[in-house]
């Protein structure tokens, strides 16, 4: 059954309460992310479904129901808790999209640590600032991406584990320690740490192109936004086969590639290879993918190759698509209806907000170019860039601001309160992009404030502008698996 509904009823009625509700989020007193995406499922009876279907690049296969991901789960809580990680450590994860980066997420967060996942192309010298930024204790790391750590961590007094989760038989260094998930004794009872809603639980760097990468720390209950926007925006239902591109390295690859997901109980697909046109459409084929999220640079790259190669591939299984990174542009969405039947739905938040802000959602009228309109429980305007008070007439140009309150908003900037609090004035997060609203309500993308080149009155973005988050670093990533963000 479709979750769509009347856009206009649920932004008219909706409160976060009924999510809460429908998550039973709290019951028993439970406010941990990884139980809601593992132990939950499969007290409701879900067991033995599917819950991670991942293909490598070398086309190897491995397969994950969801107690499978309950007792890998506890089995790494536990491995972390017995190596003396405890509440509140931060743990990096720093590995390609393999199944122990998403498994291993849901671990950390259930022994109560700060998980913080790093885009795994990063070099020593941007690895070391954000694990010196965090006082990192441990990291989960592949041995192909070892020598960045072992050339840092003298530098590095606080990270004192050194997880190896695929080491061979070499003998390992100080403070490293071998560990392979499908090897170790499995841990079918873990006693998850009972933290509460506004505790820390994932710890999101972005990438530091305007600055000093800075730490935008979530907590637990930020899984009520995540959960019902997955539901309602990507529409994911019972028998879907979800592939979202997004590494979790990124707060994409998190928030929909993990936690989104996973609380709703869907089948999700991770390929963890490269960006190729048929390769990907192969992917999609095989697997029979029904909901795809993906980013407009992307759907650009599938373009150039046409619609000759379209045909090749049965497409069918495909039912709902939409995009996240930047801007999705109107001649995208138009070649999207004609190639697979159905357009790319455009969605727009970042880093900071932990999940979609302001959406097109399905059953809305699209405006190809637009980004659509506030999701329900979600207060956004735009601020005149001087006096920071809401622009009433459609059309015109200023900066995006949301009320604060959301349950995904980040609480702050790690160890950098002065800058979180510069980003709100007159009771707005400002967002740091400018937009228009038009007299329907749709938010119009014009580029980044500090992008933006004011000529004669009129405002255009300058060359290179991306919307939040940086969102040309973060829609590479997604497309190649690798690119830097803001």
């Amino acid at each position: 059954m479709s979750n769509i509904g009347s856009y206009e009823e649920r932004y008219k009625t909706f409160k976060w309460k009924q999510a809460e509700e429908e998550l039973e989020y709290g019951k028993n007193g439970m406010y941990n992310i990884g139980y809601y995406c593992s132990d939950r499922i499969c007290e409701k009876g879900n067991g033995k479904k599917l819950g991670l279907m991942w293909e490598g690049h070398t086309g190897e296969v491995k397969k994950f129901t969801y107690d499978d991901i309950r007792v890998y789960s506890n089995t790494i809580a536990k491995f972390l808790q017995d190596n003396g990680i405890g509440t509140g450590d931060r743990v990096c994860l720093f590995m390609d999209k393999v199944p122990e980066l998403y498994i291993g997420f849901i671990g950390i967060l259930k022994m109560g640590g700060i998980a913080q996942p790093l885009f795994s192309a990063f070099g020593e010298e941007a690895l070391f600032t954000r694990l010196d930024d965090a006082q990192t204790k441990a990291i989960m790391i592949q041995k192909k991406h070892l020598h960045k750590v072992r050339k840092i961590k003298s530098k590095l007094p606080n990270l004192t584990k050194i997880i190896v989760i695929d080491a061979d038989d070499s003998q390992p260094q100080v403070n490293e320690i071998h560990f392979w998930m499908e090897r170790a004794q499995k841990v079918d009872k873990f006693d998850i740490v009972k933290v509460g809603p506004e505790v820390p639980s994932v710890l999101h760097y972005t990438s530091g192109t305007t600055g000093k990468p800075k730490g935008a720390q979530h907590v637990h209950s930020s899984i009520i936004a995540q959960y019902i926007t997955s539901k309602w925006v990507l529409d994911l239902q019972t028998n879907d086969i979800y592939w979202c591109t997004a590494d979790p390295g990124w707060v994409t690859g998190t928030s929909y590639g993990i936690i989104g997901p996973w609380a709703n109980g869907v089948t999700q697909v991770v390929l963890d290879a490269g960006f190729g046109t048929e390769k990907w459409y192969a992917f999609i084929q095989k697997y029979k993918v029904t909901m795809w999220y993906s980013a407009p640079t992307a759907i650009r790259l599938l373009m150039k190759e046409g619609f000759d190669v379209v045909k090749k591939y049965d497409l069918s299984s495909l039912r709902h698509l939409a995009s996240v990174a930047e801007p999705l542009n109107a001649e995208a969405v138009i070649w999207s209806e004609k190639a697979f039947g159905k357009p790319f739905y455009d969605t727009y938040w970042q880093t900071e907000t932990g999940a979609m802000v302001i959406t097109n959602n399905p059953g809305m009228k699209i405006k190809p170019g637009s980004m659509g309109k506030p999701f329900p429980g979600i207060t956004a305007t735009v601020l005149n860039t001087k006096t920071h008070e809401p622009i009433t007439t459609p059309g015109t140009v200023g900066l995006i601001a949301l009320k604060p309150g959301w349950p995904s908003m980040m609480r702050t900037y790690w160890n950098n309160k002065v800058t979180y609090d510069s980003k709100f004035k007159n009771d707005w997060y400002i967002c740091g992009d400018r937009a228009s609203i038009d007299n329907e309500g749709y938010f119009w993308f014009v580029g980044r404030d500090d992008d933006v080149i004011n000529t004669a009155g009129h405002l255009f973005p300058a060359e290179g502008t991306d919307r939040c988050q940086a969102q040309r670093g973060e829609q590479l990533h997604q497309v190649f698996g690798g690119a830097v963000q803001r």
